[in-house]
């Protein structure tokens, strides 16, 4: 522990924490922690190629440690990473949406451990991608976890909750970003007084537990010859932005990134035709608008101006 000096000349203990986390996602949880701690690292993953510049492009956490001036480590290994947090000393360690396993050497390092916030309500849905899974399976709700964590797959016992609800137009990418501020806010109310040891963490009941395997892009393949449409509903509002709902349209790949249900319209599954201005596709079980879409080779468009490229001629999608 570390001491700040009060006004009246006392001291108050702050917590040294490290952070580890990489993506948009994680960084209200960082922002949450400087206010409840001093971090004295920041751990991301390293840069990688983006684009087709393949230049070296730096996680976003990096960008927001660099801005509040705190150090970061970028460790290729897991040595690297082990000598890195070592190096410090830290009380606890948060983590928010790192993106590799923590080796359980490293977890005995601190402590009062490592501290997951994951963006679901545990046991449910650990894993890889919580969001995207709570999404397709049609839950009514999911939420935070602040969880300790142990040598197992999002297994260890569970410090605080929050619930969210899902509404019907969420989307992956607002979901996580709700997701995203609720945990930070979960753990400034709620770091202090575990490490205060004023929170006893409450293990998770292993029967009620479910599986979220990390997503594939063959994943996001909607065939709405198949597929009822509830299932292509939840699917493109589950994978954007990423992978990306997509069919495919004669050879090629073809994304939907918005629709909405809709009713009383004759349908043909896997047929898009323009009916009364809107553009309908057929399901198994009945008709969908698309909204937004994206043609192969071109960018995001609405539907009606993609049919309207096609003088709205229907097409088939499968």
């Amino acid at each position: 522990m570390i001491e700040h000096p009060l006004s009246n000349g006392a001291t108050q203990p702050t917590s040294r924490a490290v952070f580890m986390g990489t993506p948009t996602a994680a960084i209200p949880v960082l922002s949450a922690l400087c206010g409840v701690a001093e971090v004295s690292l920041v751990v991301t993953r390293p840069d990688r190629p983006r684009g087709r510049s393949k230049r070296p492009d730096a996680p976003p956490v990096r960008d927001a440690a660099e801005a509040r001036d705190l150090r970061v480590a970028q460790p290729e290994s897991a040595a690297q990473l082990l000598d890195a947090v070592r190096a410090v000393s830290p009380d606890v360690v948060v983590v928010a949406a790192y993106g590799r396993l923590i080796q359980p050497e490293l977890l005995e390092l601190p402590p009062h451990g490592f501290v997951n916030v994951h963006y679901s309500l545990l046991p449910r849905w650990r894993g890889a991608s919580p969001v995207i899974r709570a999404l397709l399976a049609g839950d009514s709700e999911t939420g935070v976890s602040l969880m300790r964590m142990d040598a197992g797959l999002d297994t260890g016992p569970v410090i605080a909750t929050e619930v969210v609800s899902i509404e019907p137009d969420h989307t992956g990418g607002t979901l996580t970003a709700e997701l995203a501020a609720t945990g930070g806010r979960l753990l400034a109310a709620s770091l202090s007084r575990y490490l205060a040891g004023e929170i006893t963490p409450v293990p998770q009941d292993d029967a009620m537990a479910t599986a979220a395997a990390k997503v594939t892009t063959e994943e996001a393949h909607i065939d709405p010859r198949r597929h009822s449409a509830e299932a292509v509903d939840r699917a493109v509002r589950a994978f954007n932005p990423k992978p990306g709902a997509w069919c495919m349209a004669g050879d090629d790949r073809f994304k939907i990134w918005k629709a909405a249900p809709v009713r009383d319209v004759d349908s043909v599954p896997g047929e898009v035709r323009l009916v009364e201005g809107r553009v309908i596709l057929g399901s198994r079980t009945g008709p969908i608008e698309l909204v937004e879409v994206q043609p192969a080779g071109k960018a995001a468009m609405t539907a009606v101006a993609w049919m309207n490229g096609r003088r709205s001629e229907p097409a088939q999608l499968r």
